[in-house]
């Protein structure tokens, strides 16, 4: 699965996506085209209805298309096997949700390494590098914490810790401020601002907010499932 140079981090081409109700066929996706770059933070934008959670949906391989391409790292993820998938989405991907998806029974700090532990790195190696990752977040005090010790704005940051835990190549964020309030929809925003420019890594973040999707570099807008800007 080697990548091809000087590709974009991320690319569709002619991306199509139908559900079927009954007999009628419903479009979500009617060809989309995009390119995101390595270490660029885009925002993706547009009504509800307008197919931003299904286009992330294809790029994470949680669904897969009618028709067209998904590459990332120039990799074409169509032609993977389902064992393929998995591997490439704990390698290469890193996932936030609206909903925190945390396993309530861990602390902060075991929600980060597991990730790790899945990829087989030793117990020296994840434990420095789950302090580390909750430190960049801004919870080098709440390692030892649960999730219900925690505010929603920190539960996400335990998840972003965790989705940066096996060093993705791409970081899709879905809706990931839905169950915030705004002060700290807007921390969390600027938090991935920081971990796109100190980090350098590439955010691709769905978003009905405004004021939020312009935070970051560059947005894409979708409308009845064709990108209009």
């Amino acid at each position: 699965m080697s990548s091809t140079t000087g590709s974009p981090i991320l690319e569709t081409v002619n991306l199509r996506k139908s559900y079927f109700m009954g007999k009628v066929e419903v479009p979500a996706l009617r060809g989309v085209d995009i390119k995101v770059e390595e270490g660029e933070f885009v925002s993706l934008m547009g009504p509800s209805g307008s197919g931003k959670t299904t286009l992330l949906n294809m790029v994470g391989m949680l669904d897969v298309p009618t028709s067209g391409t998904v590459r990332i790292t120039g990799i074409d993820t169509s032609l993977l096997s389902d064992v393929e998938k998995s591997e490439f989405r704990l390698e290469k991907l890193g996932f936030i949700f609206q909903f925190f998806n945390l396993f309530m029974e861990l602390t902060a700090m075991e929600n980060v390494i597991l990730p790790m532990m899945l990829q087989g790195k030793g117990k020296e190696e994840y434990l420095r590098k789950g302090e580390e990752l909750l430190k960049v977040v801004g919870l080098g005090e709440r390692m030892s914490h649960y999730p219900s010790e925690l505010s929603g704005g920190q539960q996400q940051r335990v998840t972003i810790a965790r989705a940066l835990a096996n060093e993705p190549a791409l970081l899709l964020a879905d809706e990931p401020t839905a169950n915030l309030d705004s002060q700290t929809s807007i921390e969390i925003v600027d938090l991935f601002g920081r971990i796109n420019k100190k980090e350098g890594k590439t955010i691709f973040m769905v978003t009905h907010e405004e004021e939020l999707g312009r935070r970051a570099d560059r947005i894409i807008r979708l409308r009845d499932g064709l990108v209009v800007g």
